[in-house]
């Protein structure tokens, strides 16, 4: 069961909520600039590979008692795949769009993670929760704007990162109670340097030295993030911590102006203001208890739309906290 949290404790927990997705933006403004020399294969494999012992050390810690041997090995590699594809797609996204309207696009995850609930988890999507999933597609469709502006492929990745990345979440409330963290945390680092290694080949670009430290700091970065989410989600509530993540379109807004000059137009921003106001919806009325059994979004403890490597989830166990 969850521990439960004092209210005094959720402005802290929210604090440590925006510094952890303003740990994310940076790593997506580094990634972003990357992306203009190295293809999003080579990002995943460079910060994969460092990302590798950071993490590995936190895994060495997991005292639960078992093999590495998956419990659902099928369910498990489609959570690799699934965590591959994401991340790939959101780099190339960052690469091709403003970090703006990317991050809107990627935030329709919670919607699909809502809509994926009801064949894969047997959720029960009742009518303002279902509105709420119409509305929010409203705000992917003022985003996009068929017809008006030419979409490319950078629109296609972002769509594709925030369907593959809300499959991720929903595999991982499938199986991972089941599963091990470390079994959960470890077969997808490698797929990631399976899968990108096996095209580094065909997109490799030599990589200098000051490249080499911006792949290094955003292998840092995850994990600095991931420690600030763990410790908001153990000091705070759910609901409270789990809508920070909208606080990345201002992150975008910042880094798009002053490092990019990207000013996206209007149209960007009153479609992302309905994708987050029927987003933070579904968090509110999962964290009713009669609404929502499985709560697919509300626990999805992580950044949702793409892989970000160690999962909240994981290490929220490990401290006796349900993730």
């Amino acid at each position: 069961m969850t521990s439960p949290v004092s209210s005094s404790a959720n402005g802290p927990a929210a604090l440590l909520g925006l510094a952890a997705y303003a740990a994310f933006s940076t790593h997506d403004v580094i990634v972003k600039h990357l992306g203009a020399t190295y293809s999003p294969f080579q990002i995943l494999f460079l910060s994969a590979l460092l990302s590798f012992p950071l993490i590995t050390v936190v895994l060495i810690r997991d005292e639960k008692p078992g093999t590495l041997r998956p419990v659902h090995p099928w369910w498990l590699a489609l959570r690799c795949l699934c965590g591959a594809t994401s991340a790939v797609c959101a780099f190339y996204a960052f690469t091709r769009l403003p970090l703006s309207q990317a991050y809107a696009i990627i935030f329709a995850a919670p919607l699909i993670i809502t809509v994926l609930a009801i064949p894969m988890l047997g959720e029960t999507v009742r009518l303002r929760r279902g509105f709420a999933v119409l509305l929010g597609l409203v705000g992917v469709v003022i985003v996009l704007r068929p017809g008006a502006t030419a979409l490319d492929a950078g629109h296609v990745a972002a769509l594709l990162a925030a369907f593959f990345g809300a499959l991720n979440s929903i595999v991982v409330r499938k199986i991972g109670s089941d599963e091990r963290g470390v079994v959960m945390v470890l077969y997808p680092m490698m797929a990631n340097l399976l899968l990108a290694g096996a095209i580094i080949p065909f997109v490799y670009v030599e990589v200098p030295i000051g490249d080499l430290g911006l792949f290094a700091v955003v292998a840092l970065l995850v994990l600095v993030a991931m420690g600030f989410l763990v410790a908001a989600y153990t000091r705070g509530d759910a609901m409270i911590v789990a809508p920070m993540q909208y606080s990345q379109i201002f992150w975008a807004a910042l880094f798009g102006a002053v490092l990019f000059d990207e000013y996206p137009d209007w149209q960007t921003y009153a479609g992302a203001a309905v994708i987050v106001l029927s987003g933070i919806y579904i968090l509110k009325r999962e964290a009713t208890s009669d609404v929502s059994e499985n709560t697919p979004v509300l626990k999805t403890r992580t950044r949702l739309g793409h892989s970000t490597g160690l999962r909240v989830g994981t290490i929220l166990r490990r401290k006796g906290r349900n993730g």
